[in-house]
């Protein structure tokens, strides 16, 4: 008796395993295409179930055309300034553009670019240095965010003296992309 159990319980958890990506990509799906989809566009007689994705996709895919162009870098640039300009929405777009990793100058968030010796395994992490801190004996401590990939709002923080870390000729623009990619775009650094 007790091995019939055991084979019911051991397949029904193997079942649960096996089903719970499935299901959690079906609900996902039709979550995404209800919201996408919207009231205006399911009550279209055009409209058929996918449609929402589609459309969210490819206005994704067109925003990103137009802003690689050089005129549609200039009127994103316009857009951004305007964006910056009012009042209590310009400070949240900042924010989030800071955590993107799209702030520069210095007021940004994250300063540059390094990479951290990992404690646990042989290899270096992806840092990203928030504030230098000079000690009264001239040595120099980093501040720096080691964040998490594909989430890279998720890490920890650390302080390290500046001759552990080397510095990486990448902007924090396109380390973030790195980490979102999971690395799978690659780091170019700049010549």
């Amino acid at each position: 008796m007790k091995t019939i159990q055991r084979h019911l319980f051991k397949c029904f958890v193997a079942g649960v395993v096996a089903l719970l990506p499935l299901g959690g990509t079906i609900l996902l799906v039709l979550y995404a295409e209800k919201q996408l989809a919207g009231s205006w566009l399911e009550n279209q007689p055009f409209y058929r179930f996918g449609m929402g994705i589609i459309i969210g996709a490819g206005t994704v895919y067109l925003v990103g055309l137009i802003v690689s162009s050089f005129l549609g870098r200039w009127l994103w640039s316009q857009v951004d300034m305007l964006l910056m300009h009012v009042p209590l929405l310009g400070s949240l777009y900042q924010t989030l553009k800071q955590l993107l990793g799209y702030g520069a100058g210095p007021d940004a968030m994250f300063k540059r670019v390094v990479m951290v010796p990992c404690d646990d395994v042989p290899g270096e992490q992806l840092g990203f240095v928030t504030d230098e801190i000079a000690l009264p004996n001239g040595d120099k401590t980093l501040a720096v965010f080691l964040p998490a990939a594909p989430n890279p709002t998720n890490g920890r923080l650390i302080y390290i003296s500046g001759e552990h870390v080397s510095p990486l000729d990448v902007s924090v623009n396109e380390a973030m992309k790195s980490l979102v990619s999971a690395g799978a775009l690659p780091l170019e650094q700049s010549s």
